[in-house]
């Protein structure tokens, strides 16, 4: 073989390598090489709270589920991962005293005080709102829902169906109800979870039957059926019932792609982009994707076309991210 030969491959050697590295550079990786999960997800996080708050700097930010990402080890006694902690305001967490095994049923206590360890370790080292959604119905149940999560410094909702569909009836009045201006997260005494408005038969049915509500916080989805909130409609909840202000927060999840949002396309039902993965077999319609890859990312941050800057344009006080347990997936089929 010619010398020039010689020269040519080698540079196609490097530009292979240089490839295959500047590939790697963006993605953290633990000491076997692997990808390190969870550390993705909290760098996920905090680049939407990041640019988020480049837009409006009080925006709030509360990551669901996922508890164990507050510490630095995924260990209870470990230390507070503060990046993280600097970037949310709250914790969402969903069965913490009922639910986790089957609605209306006692999660296993051994649970509760696992799952509370990791939301302790927030509070105290961050001055995160716990949120707590519990699953029950039986009125008893949910008296005891709230009761326990207010012994221990946290806010709460009894959702008395797993479809998070309606305002229940009971109780009368939310938990701790007050007619107080909640102008921070901190300040908020109970919220509602309401991100599936089918039931009311027109955006103004919905929009009323929240607005005649005394929660301090609302957490809804952006959407009603196909069609954004506009900021008007949104402006107009966040007076509560009793003439106090409240926030008004958009759910988004950002561990999982839903085939009927807007960014959907219909030729990925045949021609999937790389990073979408399987159904999630338990929410019909739901995606894993593998979300620290940029194109995914760019759907949910970072442009004007991207999910948070909707959420940002219809006036919403703070997004709500779901499925942020998304890395036990991923640990689960690397084992």
């Amino acid at each position: 073989m010619k010398p020039n030969c010689y020269i040519f491959l080698l540079i196609v050697l490097v530009f292979l390598v240089l490839a295959i590295l500047s590939g790697c550079q963006g993605v953290s990786r633990n000491n076997n090489g692997e990808i390190d999960y969870r550390k993705e997800m909290r760098a996920f996080v905090e680049s939407i709270a990041e640019y988020a708050r480049s837009k409006e700097p009080n925006f709030i930010i509360i990551p669901q589920n996922g508890a164990e990402l507050v510490s630095s080890t995924g260990e209870a006694n470990g230390p507070a991962d503060m990046n993280y902690l600097a970037a949310i305001n709250g914790m969402g967490q969903e069965s913490l005293f009922y639910g986790y095994l089957q609605d209306d049923v006692e999660t296993p206590p051994e649970t509760t005080e696992w799952t509370s360890s990791f939301l302790d370790l927030a509070r105290d080292n961050g001055n995160i709102r716990i949120l707590v959604t519990d699953y029950c119905s039986t009125p008893s149940k949910m008296d005891i829902s709230y009761s326990m999560n207010n012994s221990r410094g946290y806010i709460s909702f009894a959702a008395d169906h797993r479809g998070l569909d309606d305002i229940p009836g009971y109780p009368a009045f939310p938990y701790n109800s007050n007619s107080s201006d909640i102008a921070e997260l901190s300040q908020a005494k109970n919220f509602l979870y309401l991100i599936d408005p089918e039931n009311y038969g027109s955006v103004d049915t919905y929009t009323k039957a929240l607005a005649d509500t005394d929660y301090d916080v609302i957490i809804m989805d952006l959407f009603f059926a196909s069609t954004a909130l506009t900021s008007n409609q949104v402006s107009g909840l966040k007076t509560k019932a009793s003439g106090g202000k409240r926030l008004l927060i958009a759910y988004m999840s950002i561990g999982e792609a839903e085939d009927y949002r807007y960014y959907w396309k219909v030729e990925w039902a045949v021609n999937p982009p790389k990073w979408l993965k399987e159904e999630n077999p338990d929410w019909p319609g739901n995606y894993k994707v593998e979300y620290w890859d940029k194109d995914w990312q760019d759907i949910i941050y970072g442009n004007k076309d991207s999910y948070i800057e909707k959420i940002l344009a219809a006036g919403f006080d703070g997004a709500y991210l779901d499925i942020i347990d998304a890395f036990e997936y991923f640990e689960e089929a690397q084992r």
